[in-house]
Parts: structure tokens; sequence; C-alpha cells
């Protein structure tokens, strides 16, 4: 059993994940940027740790939080769109030359259905990644240097849009007018899923593993984002009519993550 855990980034995932691993006997190290969530992550029993990432390298204790870890969780998103933009793979480099020379062997890192781009089809663990967006590049990036290293047992889960808990893209979208792509199926998970396939993947020592994280449920954007509003007592996105079809893109899971996980919390709210 992988006893203690180290998660890289306790924000909207990282906390409720780290608290459910303690609430499960886990021994959770937890990083932090500020020191007002120090006490928080301290009070839901994670051994917190003051840590910040960038392109210039790493401040805090970085091998302090590494020392004595089965699972190193890294779970940090790209900001490619902040102000000013940051480069997420030189950032992520720092980290990955501090591991590489540490007793960490096991790592599970948190990254996104984005790399595969747009417009692939029906898309699978086995297909090849051609990301357009910014983060996706970066992403896929990052990724290979981890996999690569045969001195680490590395699992990618790529996830698709979070939702959950104060985070709903309807209310994101509220209210905007002629929006493309109505057409285009949502590839979304709820947070508790993300939670349970984590778990999963920990407690059973699975390693060098390639994971889609999706609710295998996929309607069109224009009908879930309208239906959402519509619940939520917000005013509903309008969409274009679909002139020049591109194609689509429905993330679906490997007949083996399938096995191994079963999706429990519906996107539909």
């Amino acid at each position: 059993m992988n006893n203690t855990i180290g998660i890289l980034g306790c924000g909207w995932l990282g906390l409720p994940l780290a608290t459910t691993l303690v609430e499960n006997k886990y021994t959770v190290k937890g990083s932090t940027t500020t020191l007002e969530k120090m006490v928080l992550l301290k009070k839901a029993g994670i051994t917190p740790f003051l840590i910040n990432l960038s392109e210039n390298g790493i401040t805090g204790d970085i091998n302090g939080f590494l020392e004595h870890l089965d699972v190193l969780l890294i779970n940090i998103p790209p900001r490619v769109r902040s102000e000013p933009k940051e480069n997420y793979f030189k950032k992520i480099t720092h980290l990955y030359q501090v591991v590489k020379n540490s007793k960490v062997r096991t790592v599970l890192f948190i990254s996104s259905t984005s790399v595969y781009g747009e417009n692939q089809g029906q898309v699978t663990e086995d297909t090849l990644p051609k990301p357009t967006s910014e983060a996706g590049k970066q992403l896929l990036a990052t990724e290979d240097i981890f996999r690569k290293d045969k001195n680490l047992n590395t699992t990618i889960i790529r996830f698709g849009g979070l939702i959950g808990p104060n985070r709903n893209p309807a209310n994101f979208l509220a209210g905007k007018k002629d929006l493309t792509n109505g057409d285009d199926p949502v590839n979304l998970i709820h947070l508790e899923d993300c939670i349970g396939l984590i778990r999963t993947v920990i407690e059973n020592n699975y390693t060098n593993l390639l994971i889609n994280g999706v609710y295998p449920l996929h309607p069109t954007k224009e009908d879930y984002y309208t239906s959402e509003a519509r619940k939520m007592n917000i005013v509903p996105p309008t969409y274009q009519p679909r002139k020049n079809v591109k194609g689509y893109k429905i993330i679906e899971n490997s007949p083996y993550i399938v096995k191994i996980y079963q999706y429990h919390t519906s996107i539909i709210s």
C-alpha cells in the first residue's frame, strides 16, 4: 500500500483529494503558495509546505516535501492565459530536475484532454495527441519528460472539463450570444469522479498508465449548457447554426480503464 502521498497543488481538486486520503488513513503532504492556506491544510490533517514553482526555479522546502513519498501527485495546471504568460514547460522542468535526483519513483501527473487538440473524432488513450492550444502543447511536452524517464513510474491522467462545487461552465456562458460549435459534444468529469479515479490508481498501485478521465456521456454543448443554465435559473447561451462542420471530439476510456474504475457521479445536475 502507498501510505505517504505528496500532493503538489492543493487547490480546487487537490485539497478535497488530500482530505479524502487523510480520512482513509493515508499520510498526506500538501503544497500551497499562500500562508493562509497553510493553516487550512494543517487543520485538515495535511502536512503543509509553502512551495512556489516559477520559470526561474522553486522556492520553499521542495526536498523536504519529496522526502519519504510513496507517490508524488503533480496537480499544477498551466496558466498560459494569465498576464504575464508563463512558460509552463520550463516551470515544471525545474520540478522534474529535483524529482529525478530524489528518491521518488512513482509519479501521478494530472494533465488534460486538451493535448488531443480539436476535431479528431472519437479519441482514446491510443489516439496520437495533436494539441492546438498553447496549454495543450505545453502539457504534452511536460508529460513526455516524466514518461520518458525510465527511472520513474509515471501515470498520466488526462481529465476532461472539470465540474463540481462552485464550478459549472454554464455560469461562465450565461447570457452569451452567437456562440459557435454548439453541435460539439461535451467531455466533462465531476470532482467526485476525479477523486475516485485517482484513489483507484493509488490504492491499487497502478503505474505507467495513460488514462482519459471523462464521464461517458456526451450531449452537445448547446443541449447541455442550455439545460444546465435553466436548472440554475440563469440566462442560457445561444448558439449559431452550424455552417461548416469541422469535425467533433468525443473522449472515450479504453476497455482497461473501464474495468478498473466505474464512474458514479453524473455530469447532469
